[in-house]
C-alpha cells in the first residue's frame, strides 16, 4: 500500500511526496481556472493515470503470452465540463508498434477496459477507447 502527502504550496500549487519512494508531483491549476498551467493539473493526473494504468495492465495480460508492447503510446484528451466543473470526457486512443494476432487483440482491449483506474471512475465521465494496430 502506498502512502502520500499532499502540501499546498501557494498560488493555486501543490506538491505531492510519494513515501516509498520520496518522489514527487507538482501540480497547478490550469490557466482556466485562475492557475499557472505550468504543471499537470489534478484533472491531468487522473487523464494520466488512466494511460499509464492501461498501458501497465494490458503489459501484464500479455506477458504470458510472451508479448512485450514496449513502444505502445497512448494519446489522452481530456474535455473539462464547466458547471458542475469536472472530467466529462476521456478520449484513449492506444498506439501499438506491431500488429498481433485476434487473440491477443482481445485480450489487450479486455484489459484496458478493466485497468483499475478505469473502473473507478464515475460513469458520469465519458471513457472512449481506441485501438490502432499497424
Amino acid at each position: 500500500m502506498n502512502t502520500f502527502e499532499v502540501y499546498y504550496e501557494g498560488n493555486l500549487r501543490t506538491k505531492a511526496v510519494h513515501l516509498d519512494s520520496g518522489e514527487t508531483i507538482i501540480t497547478d491549476a490550469p490557466k482556466d481556472n485562475h492557475g499557472l498551467g505550468a504543471n499537470f493539473s489534478p484533472t491531468d493526473l487522473v487523464c494520466t493515470a488512466l494511460a499509464s494504468c492501461v498501458l501497465t495492465i494490458m503489459a501484464i495480460a500479455v506477458a504470458k503470452n510472451g508479448i512485450d508492447i514496449k513502444g505502445t503510446k497512448v494519446d489522452v484528451k481530456k474535455t473539462m465540463q464547466p458547471s458542475p466543473r469536472m472530467i466529462a470526457q476521456i478520449d484513449v486512443l492506444i498506439k501499438f508498434p506491431k500488429d498481433y494476432d485476434s487473440k491477443i487483440k482481445r485480450i489487450l482491449e479486455h484489459a484496458a477496459h478493466s485497468c483499475p483506474v478505469h473502473r473507478s471512475l464515475s460513469d458520469k465521465t465519458n471513457t472512449n477507447f481506441e485501438f490502432i494496430y499497424p
